[in-house]
C-alpha cells in the first residue's frame, strides 16, 4: 500500500525583534512575498485573521526527509520577508507580550471580528494543523469516528503557549482554552458516515452562527480543499522536529483508524463529554502531570500515556517506517521538554518575558539554537 501523505500546516507571530512584542505588519510582508514569490517559486505565506500572525504550509509528503525539508524552507522564507517587514518570526501558540490586536484587511476577517467580539480579538493563537491522505469519503469519517480519543495526547505533546499577555497563565497550553471559544470548537461525536457529517456541517452552518463551513473548528475534520482528514488540535512547535513527531503520530494514527474501519470494528465509545475533559487535562498540564488515558479514562502519568499512543499507532509506524524515528523524536522532546516546559526555564533562568521570545526566535529556524533544552544552562 502506497503511503498516505502527510502535510503540514504552521502558524507563525510576527514579533519585535527587540522587545518581544507582536507587531502588525503581514500585510506589507504578504504584499513583498507575492512579487518575490512569482520571481523565486518561494513557498507560500498567507494571512490570518491577525494582522500580527502569517501561516505557511507544505506540499504533500510521503517521508520525513520531505517534510524536515519543507517545513525548514517555509520557516526560512517566511523569516526572510519578516524581516523585511521590520519583524521576527516566532513559533509560539500564544504571545508572551501584552497586545492590542489588528484584524488583517480582508472582508471575510472583518465579518468574523464584527459578528463574534471579544472572540476574535483574542484569537492570536497559533496552531500546527496536520493534513492526512484519505482514500475516500468512507474511510474519512471511518478515521475521524476512531482518532479521538487520542487527540488530546497530540495537545499535550505539542503545548507551547503556556504565557498570555504578560501572565502566566497556569496552563501548558492556553491557546487551547481560547480556541474552544468559538462556538465551532471542540471534540465531537461519532458520524458513522459522510451523509452524516455533512447534514451535521449543513445544520450547523444554517444557523447562520458560523459564516460557512470554513469555520468548522473541530480537533479533527474532514478537508473541505483537500482530500484529507485535517488533525488541528496542535499548538504549533517551535522546534521542527516536534512538528515532524506530530505528522508521524497523526499519520500514524489514521492509519491505523482506517485498518479498524475496514475490518468492520466499532469506533470507540467515547463521550463529548470525557473527550472535553481529556482536552482540558491536556491544556492544563500538558506533560508535567496526569493525563486522561483513552485505553481507560483514568488518569495516568503523561510519560505512560506517551508510551500507550506509540504503542496503539506502532503497526502502522512500522508499516510506513517511521517507527524507530517516531521513537526517537518522542524520546528527544521528553528530554527536552515541549514548548510550555521550556517557556518556563526559559522564564525561570532569565526573568524576562523578552528573553522567551527572544529565545523562541532562535529556535524557530535553529534548531541547534544552545536554548533547545529545559535542562540547559
Amino acid at each position: 500500500m502506497a503511503l498516505r501523505t502527510i502535510g503540514v500546516e504552521e502558524e507563525f507571530l510576527l514579533v519585535g525583534p527587540e522587545d518581544g512584542r507582536p507587531r502588525a505588519v503581514a500585510a506589507a510582508l504578504l504584499d513583498a512575498e507575492a512579487d518575490e514569490s512569482a520571481e523565486r517559486d518561494l513557498p507560500d505565506v498567507e494571512s490570518e485573521l491577525q494582522r500580527q500572525q502569517i501561516e505557511t504550509a507544505t506540499n504533500p509528503c510521503t517521508s520525513p526527509e520531505e517534510l524536515f525539508t519543507e517545513l525548514g524552507q517555509a520557516r526560512r522564507n517566511a523569516a526572510e520577508r519578516a524581516q523585511q517587514a521590520g519583524a521576527a518570526l516566532v513559533a509560539l501558540g500564544t504571545s508572551p507580550m501584552s497586545v492590542s490586536t489588528e484584524v488583517f484587511p480582508d472582508p471575510r476577517y472583518r465579518r468574523i471580528a464584527d459578528r463574534f467580539g471579544m472572540t476574535a480579538q483574542e484569537q492570536l493563537t497559533c496552531g500546527c494543523h496536520v493534513h492526512v491522505g484519505i482514500d475516500s469519503d468512507e474511510e474519512a469519517i471511518g478515521v475521524l469516528d476512531r482518532i479521538r480519543p487520542w487527540l488530546s495526547v497530540l495537545l499535550a505533546l505539542s503545548a507551547n503557549s503556556p504565557f498570555w499577555r504578560g501572565d502566566d497563565s497556569r496552563y501548558a497550553s492556553y491557546r487551547a482554552q481560547v480556541w474552544p471559544r468559538w462556538p465551532s470548537g471542540g471534540p465531537t461525536g461519532p458520524f458513522g458516515s459522510p451523509e452524516a457529517y455533512r447534514a451535521t456541517v449543513e445544520a450547523m452552518t444554517a444557523t447562520k452562527t458560523i459564516l460557512d463551513d470554513g469555520m468548522i473548528y473541530f480537533e479533527a475534520r474532514w478537508s473541505n480543499k483537500y482530500p484529507t482528514v485535517e488533525i488541528r488540535v496542535a499548538d504549533v512547535c517551535t522546534n521542527t522536529s516536534d512538528a515532524v513527531l506530530l505528522a508521524l503520530l497523526s499519520r500514524g494514527l489514521v492509519d491505523t483508524a482506517a485498518r479498524s474501519w475496514r475490518a468492520g470494528d466499532p469506533p470507540p465509545e467515547a463521550r463529548v463529554e470525557l473527550l472535553k475533559l481529556a482536552s482540558w487535562r491536556a491544556s492544563r498540564s500538558g506533560l508535567d502531570d496526569e493525563l486522561v488515558d483513552p485505553r481507560t479514562w483514568r488518569p495516568a502519568p503523561a510519560g505512560e500515556v506517551v508510551a500507550a499512543l506509540l504503542e496503539h499507532t506502532g503497526d502502522a509506524l512500522a508499516a510506513s517506517g517511521d517507527q524507530h524515528l517516531a521513537k526517537e523524536l518522542t524520546s528527544e522532546l521528553l528530554e527536552r521538554g515541549n514548548g510550555a516546559q521550556i517557556q518556563r526555564a526559559d522564564y525561570r533562568q532569565a526573568g524576562r518575558l523578552e528573553d522567551i521570545v527572544s529565545r523562541a526566535i532562535s529556535r524557530t529556524i535553529d534548531p541547534n539554537s544552545p536554548h533547545g533544552s529545559v535542562h540547559s544552562g
